[in-house]
């Protein structure tokens, strides 16, 4: 039975322990063997924590009582180490902050706990959350469960290998340029970038870059997306970006009947891998067989400026301008995406002025989309999953800047735009595959049910990676 706890989702468990099919104990201690099992060969989690028995028994004997139930009571969860959880160590995967122990625990952290959720473990990252690789010179790096010489992306790397491989139903990651999109897609789960503002950002570092900075829950399921953006969702008075809206469950069953869909595979995310294209136009044509009004959408707009560069200035500008007296006389503590970060030319004034005018344009642009589509269908990542450690990578035979990966993802955090990565496919060689789907500010509802009709067309559904 403990085989089978590890592979339901949140909903699931949540519901077979109300029913009590299985008890929290059961589940959380299925989960934490799995941990042991799987982790030495996955390097996902790097922080184990203590009292999650106690804390499942707790919840069991709440269920015995008959005491009023959260909706994810006695579900154990992960969560990104780039999050405040009390009394658990907090590194944001540094050497720097290798002790640190918060006294509070961040809000996203604080919500699950309140629902019944049984914290478990903090998954690894790339130092500072600032890599496309989920690797750094305190853990190490976080292997890719479907072949372990690619990368997991980054930088919410070892959340979505954790749940890939059954260590977790259940976490949250954070993004700023892609790094709970592309993480999902390298490793066959979903990840939502909620709308900025729609969940509060309290107690995730770097606090700069909270403009910019997005958090949302990771999966395997658009069921436990939902479930889990009905927690988190709402202000709580500290992060003044949030929103004063809740987020109310939706129906994913409910019919797609005229909702209209603009695609591209490759337009405006140029150059992008074959398969990847492939993987894309499928959906759409499942998107089509569901009822949508499915459409070829022109997106030159996006190639009229190069914004992933431009929003790596503003990076740059505004994170390595924090951070370099921060790590002063500490410098050969760093892990190398650090190190290159903080050496990265700073743009001149009127260069980050040049890139913040640049998103007002392209914010204007993703109105104007959103005044004809419902939702947008893309490649999540250019790029199949690749070999860890590459400098560049290859489309096809085409060379690409390491940070390619980014193409497609970047552009949406400059938007605010709420952005849902689902797999969708495989490569010929085994490897996942997502489309992204970029909705409407605040419209995580129809980027969910879409998600839920794109899970009964995958191709090859349910399979589990061969990193035991």
């Amino acid at each position: 039975m403990s085989d089978e706890l590890v592979w339901l989702s949140a909903a699931g468990l949540a519901h077979g322990i109300r029913t009590k099919r299985f008890t929290p104990v059961e589940v959380v201690e299925a989960h934490l063997r799995r941990i042991e099992a799987v982790n030495p060969k996955v390097n996902a989690v790097v922080t184990m924590v203590d009292g999650a028995v106690d804390a499942a028994r707790k919840a069991g004997q709440a269920v015995m009582r008959g005491r009023r139930l959260g909706p994810l009571h006695g579900v154990p969860f992960t969560i990104k180490d780039s999050f405040n959880t009390a009394g658990v160590r907090t590194t944001g995967g540094s050497r720097l902050f290798k002790d640190n122990v918060p006294r509070a625990d961040a809000t996203v952290v604080a919500r699950l706990k309140r629902a019944g959720g049984v914290f478990i473990a903090k998954t690894n990252m790339p130092e500072f959350a600032m890599d496309a690789e989920t690797s750094n010179v305190l853990f190490g790096r976080t292997c890719n469960p479907w072949n372990r010489d690619r990368s997991t992306n980054g930088s919410s790397g070892g959340e979505a290998a954790a749940i890939a491989c059954g260590m977790s139903p259940l976490g949250i990651g954070s993004d700023v340029a892609g790094s709970i999109r592309a993480p999902a897609a390298y490793c066959n789960i979903l990840g939502l970038k909620a709308t900025h503002g729609r969940i509060p950002l309290t107690g995730h570092w770097p606090e700069v870059l909270h403009r910019y900075m997005h958090v949302g829950p990771m999966a395997r399921t658009a069921a436990d997306i939902d479930l889990a953006l009905s927690i988190l969702a709402g202000p709580d008075g500290v992060d003044l970006y949030a929103a004063p809206l809740k987020y109310k469950r939706v129906d994913l069953a409910r019919p797609l009947e005229k909702l209209r869909i603009g695609w591209s595979a490759e337009n405006g995310y140029k150059p992008v891998a074959k398969e990847v294209q492939r993987t894309v136009g499928r959906a759409a044509s499942a998107l089509a067989d569901a009822g949508c009004v499915v459409e070829p959408a022109r997106m030159d707009w996006l190639d009229r400026r190069d914004y992933q560069a431009e929003f790596f200035d503003v990076l740059a500008s505004e994170v390595a301008g924090v951070a370099r007296p921060m790590v002063a006389g500490r410098e050969s503590e760093l892990a190398p995406n650090m190190t290159r970060f903080l050496t990265w030319p700073m743009p001149s004034f009127e260069r980050y002025l040049a890139a913040i005018n640049g998103f007002q344009e392209l914010r204007n642009d993703t109105a104007a989309f959103f005044q004809k589509y419902d939702v947008m269908l893309g490649p999540t990542s250019p790029v199949l999953p690749h070999p860890y450690g590459e400098a560049e990578h290859s489309v096809d035979g085409l060379k690409v800047p390491r940070y390619h990966v980014s193409k497609n993802t970047a552009p949406w955090d400059a938007t605010g735009s709420p952005a849902l990565s689902v797999p969708f496919g495989w490569s010929s060689d085994g490897l996942p595959i997502g489309v992204q789907l970029v909705g409407r500010h605040f419209d995580e509802a129809t980027l969910l049910r879409v998600a839920a009709a794109l899970e009964t067309a995958a191709e090859k559904p349910g399979r589990t990676p061969p990193v035991w």
